[in-house]
């Protein structure tokens, strides 16, 4: 008898020990993303506030975010600024990164790799952002500019609208060497010579034609990864400019979609419009996939 995917009642009791081995993981999975990503979309359509029993509202939560609230109309503006600059901008600096680094002795290009990767490892790295766009003549860029002349007062860089959204651009992208900037070099490493050796006998005539031709084809998997997960990073930004700007921030001016359902969510009580506000987000993740799985699939086939 046959089961699905084709496998046989023999084939699945010789496949016991990994269904074992997998079971961990995937209880794991189900507690902590699928069951919370389902309850979500089910609370979407309650007006859920933790204390009174939810009642069914329908997609009047869904109105309610497109069409009555300003403040998420911002926070979906900067959303998508932050996520069409610092998604393909980390993720091409981060395999260019990785492709020079490739380039360089084992030690050295050990020593490197940690040194890039460390902003991700760093927990409190904020303290250091917030040293040098400090708001008053101490803080090292104010400092510097007054020395050299270029103002007179100091700038505060973190708190006026005009400034603070491209010191969190600055920082974002300065976090973006993350799992996929490993997994660039992790790909660059095991790519096959031979490849390289035939397209030279060919008539390739530098290293950028290698690099189209020879290296990106054989990375699609690790190009793929890369891609999805710099998306992820870039549409939930928030939690960075909370700490950096605070919150909610001047004007809302670095106010993005993940910290707009955490106040609804932990200041209101609302957690049917927070849960609404979240799946809004996630399927915005999933189109920016979407789209990314297309755009790499010549690399990935």
């Amino acid at each position: 008898m046959k089961r699905p995917y084709g496998l046989s009642r023999k084939e699945m009791k010789k496949n016991i020990p990994f269904y074992v081995l997998l079971a961990p993981f995937f209880t794991l999975f189900c507690v902590f993303m699928l069951i919370p990503v389902l309850a979500a979309v089910l609370l979407s359509f309650t007006d859920f506030n933790m204390v009174q029993t939810p009642n069914i509202v329908g997609l009047s939560n869904y109105v309610r975010i497109f069409i009555d609230d300003e403040i998420f109309m911002i926070a979906l503006k900067n959303t998508l600024i932050y996520a069409v600059i610092t998604g393909p901008v980390g993720f091409l600096i981060s395999f260019v990164v990785a492709w020079l680094i490739n380039e360089m002795p084992r030690a050295v290009r050990t020593g490197v790799t940690l040194l890039m990767y460390a902003p991700t490892l760093a927990g409190n790295v904020y303290f250091v952002w917030q040293y040098l766009f400090s708001s008053d003549s101490a803080g090292f860029l104010n400092n510097l500019l007054i020395q050299f002349g270029v103002i007179t007062d100091p700038i505060t860089w973190l708190t006026d609208a005009k400034y603070n959204f491209g010191v969190t651009l600055i920082v974002i992208i300065w976090l973006s060497f993350g799992t996929g900037f490993l997994s660039f070099v992790a790909g660059l490493q095991a790519l096959d010579p031979s490849y390289y050796e035939a397209a030279a006998l060919d008539g390739l005539r530098n290293r950028w034609q290698e690099l189209y031709y020879v290296t990106l084809p054989q990375m699609g998997p690790q190009l793929l990864f890369g891609a999805v997960m710099q998306i992820s990073s870039a549409f939930a930004v928030g939690y960075h400019n909370k700490a950096l700007t605070g919150f909610p921030s001047t004007g809302y001016s670095t106010h993005t979609i993940l910290l707009h359902s955490l106040d609804y969510a932990d200041n209101r009580y609302e957690l049917g419009y927070s849960s609404a506000i979240s799946v809004v987000l996630f399927l915005m993740m999933i189109l920016s996939w979407v789209l990314i799985q297309k755009a790499l699939k010549k690399f990935t086939d």
